[in-house]
């Protein structure tokens, strides 16, 4: 059975770079680390990109970050035609952070519109520039305008945000935690990670493994962007940067 690698961003969203080993090769393309501030795709959070530094100074470029089909690993995906490094060699991993903060910003604003939207999650997707919740919201009539108005509200009310575990046995007695209707967090390691917002989770606490800043204010402004209507219970509502226009 192939060592797991160590998730370094559970601990630190914001450790943009990171030494490491290489632990293993996944094909063509795949560079498989002992410790990782990469995020690999999940959870409606894309993976990260970035750059991989090499002994002699040869830098390799990253497109993607996934799970080992045992999810176990955490895999780099190098750009094709990359010369990989060799096993047991020790890199320096280089996080995109532009990228990666836009991504932490939006998943913590995703997190806060469940709030001011306090209904079943069909589906999310978290991108660089707009982000986008599905609820199951049957007779929805949605206010674009007071829905970006409550969200800048508590993003301005710079609410600390921060991560705590709870075990399987918990999360079972606090089902009300968990926001989507179709996926369930992951079990079988016997804890869960929460995401929690304001002191001691009072403004939000959901399970989630994604990458968030630490304070709300750091989202800056934003605005519901569009309102779909995707089914008869299905409401699309897609959150952008910026002010509303």
């Amino acid at each position: 059975m192939s060592t797991a690698t160590e998730a370094a961003y559970l601990d630190d969203a914001y450790l943009s770079t990171l030494e490491s080993a290489v632990v293993g090769l996944d094909g063509e393309t795949g560079i498989a680390v002992a410790r990782s501030n990469f995020y690999p795709a999940g959870g409606g959070q894309p993976g990260d990109t970035g750059f991989i530094e090499r002994e002699d100074g040869r830098q390799i470029s990253i497109v993607d970050t996934r799970r080992s089909d045992d999810r176990l690993r955490i895999v780099l995906v190098a750009a094709p035609g990359s010369e990989l490094p060799s096993i047991g060699e020790t890199v320096v991993l280089h996080v995109d952070w532009a990228r990666r903060y836009k991504l932490m910003r939006m998943h913590t604003a995703l997190h806060l519109l469940t709030v001011v939207c306090p209904y079943p999650v069909t589906g999310a997707a978290v991108g660089e520039d707009e982000g986008r919740i599905d609820f199951d919201w049957p007779e929805a009539d949605i206010d674009k305008e007071a829905v970006t108005l409550g969200l800048q509200r508590l993003v301005d009310a710079n609410h600390a945000v921060g991560t705590r575990w709870i075990t399987d046995d918990e999360l079972d007695a606090n089902p009300g935690l968990v926001k989507s209707a179709n996926v369930k967090p992951p079990r079988g390691s016997g804890r869960v990670r929460l995401v929690t917002i304001g002191l001691d989770g009072a403004i939000d606490s959901q399970p989630c493994g994604g990458t968030h800043v630490l304070e709300t204010r750091e989202i800056g402004t934003l605005h519901v962007g569009k309102v779909e209507k995707k089914g008869r219970t299905n409401r699309r509502i897609r959150l952008r940067f910026g002010d509303l226009p």
